[in-house]
């Protein structure tokens, strides 16, 4: 499912225009992006928690020549299912 599909699912499921379902869907992908950037979590309970999460620096190898390189440490967003998400998914 993409971003239009989901649109079109949360308009029929919620009575409202599809420009209605664009605009809240937009505005929480937003917020979510805004909020784990900043440092912070975000957690809806039943559904799941959105973070950032510090990846150590470590030893890689470039595929192209097998030299060794390190990649340096960063931040990664990432996405904890919550139980009643895993449950639904798991039956």
């Amino acid at each position: 499912m993409n971003k239009g599909e989901l649109v079109d699912a949360v308009a029929e499921k919620a009575n409202v225009t599809k420009k209605q379902a664009e605009a809240a869907l937009t505005a929480v992908f937003d917020v979510i992006q805004a909020t784990v950037a900043a440092g912070d979590k975000v957690t809806l309970v039943g559904f799941g928690s959105f973070e950032a999460r510090e990846r150590q620096a470590r030893e890689g190898r470039n595929p192209k020549t097998g030299e060794a390189m390190t990649i340096p440490a960063t931040k990664v967003p990432a996405f904890s299912a919550g139980k009643l998400f895993k449950d639904k998914v798991a039956s």
